[in-house]
């Protein structure tokens, strides 16, 4: 039978912690024998193509960025 997951304060508060101001994205919690061992956080960031101007957009292959290097 499974161990029931010890949540005490400190890691009630890192969850909370890392959950906070996550827009977009994902909050892994490892658990090993019924105890948080592990707390990841994937954030994503989002941009609205229509929002950049057109002077931004450059095409697929421009010279610009290859010779940059």
């Amino acid at each position: 039978m499974a161990k029931p997951v010890e949540v005490d304060d400190v890691w009630a508060e890192r969850i909370v912690g890392q959950v906070n101001g996550l827009e977009y994205g994902s909050v892994l919690i490892t658990v090993h024998d019924g105890r948080i061992v592990q707390i990841e956080r994937t954030e994503r960031k989002r941009f609205d193509q229509q929002a950049a101007s057109p002077q931004q957009k450059r095409p697929i292959g421009d010279d610009r960025l290859r010779d940059a290097k």
